[in-house]
């Protein structure tokens, strides 16, 4: 071979071996077996990391929110059966069953080849990578993204709108983006959003429509809302007798426990799936420190 062709060639395999350093790596995963996994960034690249013991619910634990449970089932039915179906954003108040229905689906669907890849929402700009990689496996993947919420001025939204829109995403039929987060619009409206003024009206309406607009992208919108007095009892009265039957204990629920549960929830903030389990897990604690050891 020629001397300069080699030397070249020699050139080539180095920059090759600088670049492969910077390129995203994937560990080995059987997914036969992992159900569930996050992609994680390090220094020069990402990977996937299996999730070994990823928090599940039962979707009869999650009361209160069937309007949801039906139409995210109805979706992911849809999308495990290989027919249109639609990324979903879950989006309202915080502890209402958001996560908790997603990890419920999974557990659903997990035997008919559902898989749950979790992104953290810096790297969310990489689901074009993510989607090569897993566009080819024999499985359907969910990419979930937990809270999603972008401050004003951040601009990185712009990233996930392109790959929402992009081509990558949208020709391949074995991933759906489920995103939950606390705002309907995913991004942090200022107060001078609204405030128009002369010649700036049009350029302020086109300001904010950019930024409502990637909320658009989701076909499927689910408002989760705080519970009321009622709702939230009834799922303190679910949780206690569920904790007290795998305790052997007694669910005595009176008014005095309901005054205690309302009590709980005010100093919270928020009357919610998430806060009635707790007041349930404090409730039936006290009534087994109160049995002899």
């Amino acid at each position: 071979m020629d001397p300069e062709l080699r030397q070249l060639l020699n050139k080539l395999e180095s920059l090759a071996d600088d670049l492969g350093v910077f390129l995203p790596k994937t560990v080995s995963i059987d997914w036969e077996d992992t159900f569930a996994a996050k992609w994680r960034h390090h220094d020069t690249y990402s990977t996937f990391h299996p999730i070994k013991n990823l928090e599940t619910y039962d979707l009869d634990d999650l009361l209160e929110i069937d309007r949801h449970k039906t139409s995210l089932i109805n979706n992911t039915e849809l999308f495990c059966r290989g027919l249109p179906a639609h990324n979903a954003l879950l989006w309202g108040a915080r502890g209402t069953g958001k996560s908790s229905l997603i990890h419920a689906i999974l557990q659903k669907f997990g035997d008919r080849g559902l898989r749950l890849v979790e992104v953290e929402k810096n790297y969310l700009t990489e689901i074009g990578v993510l989607a090569e990689i897993l566009g080819a496996l024999p499985y359907k993947f969910i990419i979930f993204c937990d809270d999603l919420s972008f401050d004003a001025f951040d601009f990185s939204y712009k990233d996930l709108k392109s790959a929402l829109e992009g081509s990558v995403i949208t020709a391949t039929t074995n991933i759906l983006l489920y995103v939950t987060s606390n705002r309907r619009h995913l991004i942090t409206e200022l107060q001078r959003d609204n405030e128009t003024s002369g010649a700036e009206d049009m350029h302020e309406a086109e300001a904010i429509e950019e930024k409502i607009s990637l909320s658009d992208r989701f076909g499927l919108w689910l408002a989760f809302h705080p519970f009321d007095q009622e709702q939230y009892l009834r799922v303190v009265s679910h949780w206690i007798r569920k904790l007290a039957q795998s305790y052997d204990l007694e669910a005595d629920i009176n008014a005095e426990t309901r005054k205690q549960a309302l009590q709980w929830a005010l100093n919270r903030g928020v009357r919610s799936g998430r806060t009635a389990a707790h007041f349930a897990q404090y409730w039936i604690g006290n009534r087994l420190l109160e049995q002899p050891e």
